[in-house]
């Protein structure tokens, strides 16, 4: 937990220390734990499971209509994506974690190794920098707690500490939403401290350091985002 209070130091005593897998591995383990317990609990709440029905029935309900089909067709397709959407988001809310959990250290301690050890000329193994971006990952940790509890309080499933929170009626298909829910103050902190560990691995200044590392967040993000608006162009949606 040194690395919330005090990234810094906790960096340069990484950078110091021999490899040493539980600094990614256990944080991620955390990530896991700390998410399942939240989705046990907000998939408990009648209110988000009514929400929940309701997206999927509203998806549903679009691609009926978009192609037209006869009622009785339209009739077995609800059934069955309604069946299917609840198991769906159950699966996602167990998998996704996992997910992220054990492949955000090796990707961002990738994008850190390159530009620390390759660009700034860094001594420092590529471990070292999943480790430093395993570390980093127990502001998701946090994140996980905040989120559910604003899940909780709200009764909302898309409530994050992010400008979403300023929309009313959240629609995860409209870009114009999903572009506020990145401006994200956890995923900001997130990013601040992986350049802080980034610093102090390379030996360059955090402003030298948090320019890669914001960059290649804000790229993958307007792709992501530039990609929905193209779908939504396309469909006509």
């Amino acid at each position: 937990m040194n690395v919330v209070a005090s990234p810094g130091e906790t960096f340069e005593e990484v950078k110091a220390a021999p490899v040493s897998a539980a600094n990614w591995l256990v944080p991620a383990i955390l990530i896991i734990l700390v998410s399942w317990i939240g989705g046990g609990l907000i998939l408990s709440q009648d209110s988000i499971k009514h929400q929940m029905s309701e997206i999927t029935s509203q998806g549903i309900e679009k691609q009926i209509e978009k192609s037209k089909m006869p009622k009785e067709q339209a009739d077995k397709v609800r059934e069955v994506g309604e069946k299917w959407g609840s198991i769906g988001t159950k699966v996602m809310m167990v998998a996704a974690p996992v997910f992220v959990a054990f492949v955000s250290p090796f990707w961002g301690g990738l994008i850190l190794w390159l530009f620390g050890a390759k660009a700034f000329k860094g001594n420092f193994s590529y471990m070292k920098a999943v480790e430093v971006a395993g570390l980093a990952n127990m502001i998701g940790v946090l994140d996980a707690i905040l989120k559910t509890l604003l899940i909780l309080t709200l009764g909302n499933l898309f409530a994050a500490p992010s400008l979403a929170l300023l929309v009313k009626d959240f629609n995860p298909q409209n870009p114009v939403h999903s572009l506020l829910a990145v401006v994200n103050v956890m995923t900001f902190w997130l990013l601040a401290v992986r350049s802080v560990g980034l610093a102090r691995l390379s030996g360059v200044s955090f402003v030298k350091a948090a320019v890669p590392v914001f960059g290649v967040w804000a790229a993958l993000t307007g792709l992501i985002v530039g990609f929905g608006f193209a779908m939504r162009a396309i469909s006509g949606g």
